[in-house]
């Protein structure tokens, strides 16, 4: 285990060995410890793995340390980065992880509170090291959790790393420990990352990965890279299922149930946005959407997606859910029974005419009526007059009917007439 110290840098005048301090006099009647105390640091680094355990001491007195409230402020930046990490800490040490870092800058100096009423007494100046790391092969690390339980893992191998190492990838939850099932290649046959898949994740346990660098001359394992996430902030989740659409009342609503996920499945945990045809993206964080249409729509899509945003922050959102169709039912079925119609029709006709063409129909249709022969003539006028002479004979024969059946009424009165006399004779 490595063990360095840092010695901070005397003052040019060693007459002010004290160090130039900041020193308040408080209204309340607190004294001023600025000529009492001179505030200083020393800083000590040591290296244990992924791990730098930064730490320092002060000159301060068992007394001042019971008299005063004492605090102090770390600062520290990787290296290539512009961001600067503040903390205000208690103890006297802090815990860094390199992760993919080749090293960082820090500095810190310590302060001193009134106890009742926690104001500033007084603060040292920055006592500041610098620790680099050794080389780091390897960059833009990037993991991701999908379908539940697979597991991709990429980076990239820097051009000034040697062309003898080789790059291998293990992980571990809990206890238990993980090799790579499958290794993804470039075209020099380097590990440029790992698939796995079949995995089950303990939401609120952190996954802890650990990249080793192997030197394939020597056979032998160099530099080990870390890095912990939990899981449920690298997850990408599945689109929203069952998405349905409807409109009623010149508004378009939509409906949808959460993706499955290996965390919380809390309706609270997840964020969602709404892309409709036409119309910006909107966020939404219930499980429906309602749009008002200021004028009717005959067709138009709806998609949804989803991230875990309030239970656990995620910036990973998940694919658009397949493209659900939103259309006016009455318009589109008169549209479509009109387009239906109008095909038959066409076809029926195109029908006709192929037959008719095919069957000289229409030559049949237009051939003038010829007029009748003389013998036609000659046998109309014959039945004509044949059929007069029958109706003559028929009228003769209904007209003798009727006589008959008159002369016979008329005997029949007469002999009814002298029956009556005879019976009046007899009286």
């Amino acid at each position: 285990m490595a063990h360095i110290t840092f010695v901070p840098v005397v003052l040019i005048l060693t007459l002010l060995q004290h160090k130039t301090l900041f020193s308040t006099s408080l209204a309340s009647g607190q004294p001023d410890v600025a000529d009492d105390l001179g505030l200083h640091n020393d800083l000590q680094i040591t290296k244990y793995d992924s791990r730098v355990i930064l730490s320092w001491n002060n000159n301060l007195t068992e007394e001042e340390t019971k008299k005063y409230s004492v605090k102090y402020i770390l600062s520290y930046t990787f290296f290539n980065t512009s961001y600067e990490r503040k903390e205000r800490l208690q103890e006297k040490k802090k815990i860094i992880r390199l992760e993919l870092h080749s090293g960082f800058n820090a500095k810190v100096k310590t302060q001193l509170f009134a106890k009742e009423t926690e104001e500033l007494i007084k603060e040292s100046g920055w006592t500041e090291c610098t620790y680099k790391a050794p080389p780091v092969y390897i960059q833009n690390l990037s993991c991701i959790i999908y379908n539940i339980s697979f597991f991709n893992c990429t980076w990239h191998i820097k051009a000034e790393a040697p062309a003898h190492i080789q790059i291998f990838f293990s992980y571990r939850q809990t206890e238990k420990y993980f090799e790579c099932q499958q290794y993804i290649k470039n075209a020099r046959k380097k590990n440029i990352g790992c698939h796995m898949k079949d995995i089950y994740f303990q939401p609120s346990r952190k996954i802890k990965l650990n990249i080793s660098v192997t030197d394939l001359k020597n056979n032998s394992r160099g530099l080990s890279y870390y890095k912990a996430f939990l899981p449920q902030k690298i997850e990408k989740l599945n689109p929203p299922i069952n998405v349905s659409v409807s409109l009623e009342n010149r508004s378009i609503k939509i409906h949808w149930k959460p993706p499955p996920t290996i965390g919380s499945a809390s309706n609270n945990c997840f964020m969602y946005q709404v892309k409709i045809t036409g119309h910006k993206i909107v966020d939404v964080a219930a499980e429906k959407y309602e749009y008002p249409l200021h004028r009717p729509a005959k067709k138009c899509t709806a998609q949804v997606r989803a991230k875990k945003e309030v239970c656990i922050r995620n910036k990973i959102w998940s694919d658009w859910s397949e493209p659900v169709i939103i259309h006016d039912e009455k318009t589109v079925d008169i549209m479509l029974l009109s387009l239906t119609l109008l095909c038959l029709l066409i076809f029926l006709g195109g029908l006709l005419i192929c037959a008719c063409r095919r069957y000289r129909c229409l030559e049949v249709l237009t051939m003038p009526v010829p007029h009748p022969t003389d013998n036609i003539k000659t046998w109309l006028a014959a039945e004509e007059t044949h059929h007069q002479k029958q109706t003559s004979m028929q009228m003769e024969m209904h007209s003798e009917v009727i006589l008959g059946i008159l002369e016979e009424n008329g005997d029949n009165i007469q002999q009814q007439g002298h029956l009556k006399e005879f019976e009046l004779e007899d009286l």
